[in-house]
């Protein structure tokens, strides 16, 4: 018999990108078919680093070179940097499944999904970009997805609050415009690839949202206030704009959030 969160945490440290995303899949069908159950195991450990290969190299975000889209090696730049964010994206789901503890069983079906759904777009993207010649680790990446991990270890809340409602969610704002880019330059299979993530992608920041709010009413806490309050705290304020504010509702903002997060009170 299978425990869920030590198959959780072999996915976590895998650092070989291929057999991350094969035992990242396998794990959640195991889940989904009952031969992974949820059983007491060893309290979490301290990962100061998910597995991760040793390229690409990981930079400071202000040191990652800007490329125009309009070039091929551009192009390429771009997909890399979204197979970076769902690589990493493994890495946080599987983390949310190992890291806390003591969550109701549908807390873990929801990550365990996502991460199986974030294996899969990794290989989609990844795929593509090979169809243009290159591969994960030609790029140089940015470590910031994990750096907030890191920040958001002590507590499930907190977590929920900034990963998949805040860093996600910029996703949900973004990914429109970056269809239309692509979609201007020809690269039809991006943009359909593109399109599946951002539909996955709702469903992913709300099942932050489900865990958020969860944790707020177990805790008597008002989440209209607290969030507000720990997006200032982690993140310096609002989202930038433009807001996806559709995709957004449908991931379980509220009108009242999304009031503050464009600047109203």
């Amino acid at each position: 018999m299978c425990n869920l969160f030590e198959q959780a945490y072999a996915c976590l440290m895998e650092s070989d990108v291929q057999r991350k995303v094969a035992l990242s899949r396998l794990t959640a069908a195991g889940f989904r078919n009952g031969d992974t159950h949820i059983l007491p195991w060893h309290e979490p450990k301290t990962v100061a680093q998910a597995g991760q290969p040793l390229r690409p190299e990981l930079v400071s975000i202000k040191r990652l070179p800007q490329r125009k889209l309009g070039s091929l090696a551009g192009r390429a730049a771009l997909i890399h940097s979204l197979v970076h964010i769902e690589f990493n994206a493994i890495n946080l789901a599987w983390d949310a499944v190992y890291r806390f503890r003591h969550m109701p069983a549908a807390y873990y079906a929801d990550w365990v999904r996502i991460a199986d759904e974030e294996a899969f777009h990794f290989v989609l993207l990844q795929t593509h970009l090979r169809t243009l010649g290159y591969d994960y680790g030609d790029f140089p990446a940015h470590n910031g997805l994990w750096d907030m991990a890191l920040a958001t270890q002590e507590d499930v809340l907190l977590r929920m609050a900034i990963i998949p409602r805040v860093m996600e969610a910029r996703g949900l704002d973004v990914t429109p415009e970056i269809i239309n880019r692509l979609r201007e330059i020809g690269d039809t299979a991006a943009v359909a690839i593109l399109e599946i993530i951002l539909r996955d992608e709702i469903g992913h920041v709300a099942a932050g949202t489900r865990w958020f709010e969860y944790e707020c009413e177990q805790r008597g806490l008002s989440r209209d206030e607290l969030f507000p309050q720990l997006v200032t705290r982690y993140m310096k304020g609002p989202a930038r704009k433009p807001l996806h504010l559709e995709a957004r509702r449908q991931a379980g903002f509220n009108e009242s959030e999304l009031a503050w997060l464009a600047g109203g009170s």
